[in-house]
């Protein structure tokens, strides 16, 4: 009993871990003789008390694992907070860079329900927050679901059409060309994408306005908020995709027209009224963890046939958009969206997170440092030595690992001690403790 809850609460909570089958050794390797000793240390699968070696899920959605969405949750919020305040290798000087927190919006498809609370909504109700009803459409048979499948399918191309006619509007006002901006400044972002009630894709991005050489270097004098939230509102009218031509209908896709560009202020400025980059940081973490079945009550996982639907209570409006992404699936000229494939996604087959190379560190940054921090733990707890000071050491360790898959998922048995675990206070490090 105590092997086995050693076992499940190193996973941190994780209800849907990997099993995996295999073994893993360590060997003592002289780095002169290249001579390879005996096994220093060996973990063998079938020697653990689950039977499997068992690693965490990594999913990040809160609806397939809420331990692992927590943990992705946190790690992009320590991203976004390096990028405005530096830190974990970005410089604190970035604080003093042109700072924008901007939102952009799907255009319209259709009337639909919506301003909960005190406002009436068009159908002459007042919706409560959690009303089902909301982003359905008035009208189901005048709603365009045929658009609003393809503009999710487009979604991932307009952005990146944005940051090219953004660089443009940039040197423009800079009174630059095209090739002399990356040589003065760079533009560096970090977004994410959210879906609507209606089931329609957004973004909401930091944009950060630096020197050539990313946030280690400070941007040109003539580097403004003003300029790059003008430079933005220029690019987002901009930019648009040609979309496919269906039934003799040219589909045309652009950002609709709410778009809201706030500045972004420390934490000292104005009383702590102005837009921090705590709040930023946090409400983007928010939204990193959902996606379609969030807000419209959709799937979480792919569909292998749409017969499934038909024993899944889901919302109205979201299985026709379902079930519009699929039919559109199946044909020939629109093959190259995979609209089957993200069917569950409502045809959005981009990315949630993104960001720039120098916008600030990575997760894979943030997990490997994680992991050391655990293995430097481990370390402690068997009494080595976690830092090795020997410099005339001439050896170095060898891993021979093999791994198989063996299943997903905990036993009954293995659910209930789990939740068990869950039960007890939590003694971890906090969120602003870079161990997490």
């Amino acid at each position: 009993m105590p092997g086995i809850l050693r076992q499940l609460s190193g996973l941190g909570g994780c209800t849907n871990p990997i099993r995996l089958a295999g073994h893993r050794t360590e060997h003592q390797v002289d780095t002169t003789t290249g001579e390879i000793g005996p096994a220093l240390r060996r973990l063998d699968s079938a020697e653990l008390p689950a039977g499997d070696l068992l690693v965490r899920c990594g999913n990040r959605r809160t609806t397939r694992c809420a331990a692992c969405a927590e943990t992705y949750r946190r790690d992009t919020f320590h991203l976004i907070t390096a990028g405005l305040r530096g830190g974990k290798g970005t410089p604190e000087d970035v604080t003093t860079h042109p700072r924008v927190f901007a939102t952009f919006t799907a255009p319209s498809f259709g009337p639909v329900h919506n301003r909960p609370g005190t406002r009436a909504c068009r159908c002459g109700r007042q919706h409560v927050p959690d009303d089902m009803a909301l982003g359905a459409p008035l009208n189901p048979e005048r709603y365009d679901y045929e658009s609003a499948v393809l503009w999710n399918a487009h979604a991932g191309a307009l952005w990146r059409r944005f940051t090219i006619h953004l660089r443009r509007e940039i040197a423009r006002r800079a009174g630059l060309t095209q090739r002399e901006l990356p040589e003065r400044a760079r533009v560096s972002f970090a977004k994410v994408a959210e879906y609507q009630k209606r089931g329609a894709v957004h973004f909401h991005a930091v944009i950060r306005l630096d020197g050539p050489a990313g946030g280690e270097s400070r941007p040109p004098h003539w580097a403004s908020a003003e300029l790059l939230t003008d430079a933005i509102r220029a690019a987002a009218s901009r930019a648009v995709v040609p979309g496919p031509v269906l039934d003799g209908r040219t589909h045309t896709f652009a950002f609709g027209h709410q778009l809201d560009i706030r500045t972004i202020h420390g934490p000292d400025l104005d009383g702590g009224q102005a837009l921090t980059d705590r709040a930023v940081a946090a409400y983007i973490a928010k939204y990193a963890t959902k996606g379609s079945e969030t807000a419209t009550g959709t799937l979480d996982r792919r569909l292998r046939f749409i017969a499934e639907l038909a024993g899944m209570n889901l919302p109205a409006h979201a299985e026709r958009l379902i079930r519009t992404t699929w039919a559109l699936g199946a044909r020939k000229d629109l093959a190259h969206l995979r609209l089957r494939a993200w069917a569950h996604m409502l045809g959005f087959r981009g990315h949630f997170s993104t960001k720039t190379r120098r916008y600030s560190t990575t997760l894979g940054a943030l997990r490997t440092a994680r992991a050391e921090w655990q293995r430097l733990q481990a370390a402690i707890a068997r009494g080595d030595n976690p830092h090795p000071v020997d410099d005339a050491d001439e050896t170095t360790t060898l891993v021979l690992a093999h791994w198989t898959y063996a299943g997903t998922g905990l036993t009954p048995a293995e659910q209930w001690l789990s939740a068990s675990l869950a039960d007890t206070p939590n003694t971890g490090t906090p969120e602003g403790d870079d161990a997490r």
